[in-house]
């Protein structure tokens, strides 16, 4: 199973998502392997919820990605009113400055 599909799966798993997108970013690094991903979550779960307790719950689901193969990891999570309302695409990720435990 590829990273992409190992991220898409452990947060649909664990998370009731009305929307999800796992995105490989990985070419915007030198290395090129499965080490950068954009998540963009949609879910009820994060009504009532500000920005960090959202991140910090899927950084929960991915502890253990995060702390052996994933160097860069852009999270996006709404509510399903916030993406319904959103007159903007998701910013795009900027390219990687390098710093990984892996170079």
């Amino acid at each position: 199973m590829s990273m992409q599909q190992q991220i898409h799966t452990k947060l649909s798993d664990a998370i009731d998502c009305t929307h999800l997108e796992v995105i490989n970013e990985s070419h915007m690094h030198s290395r090129g392997s499965e080490s950068h991903f954009k998540v963009i979550v949609v879910s009820e779960e994060f009504d009532g919820l500000r920005l960090l307790p959202r991140h910090r719950r899927i950084n929960d689901v991915l502890k253990s990605e995060l702390a052996n193969d994933i160097h860069a990891l852009a999270i996006h999570a709404f509510t399903p009113k916030e993406f319904n309302q959103q007159s903007e695409q998701v910013p795009a990720s900027p390219n990687c400055l390098g710093g990984s435990k892996f170079d």
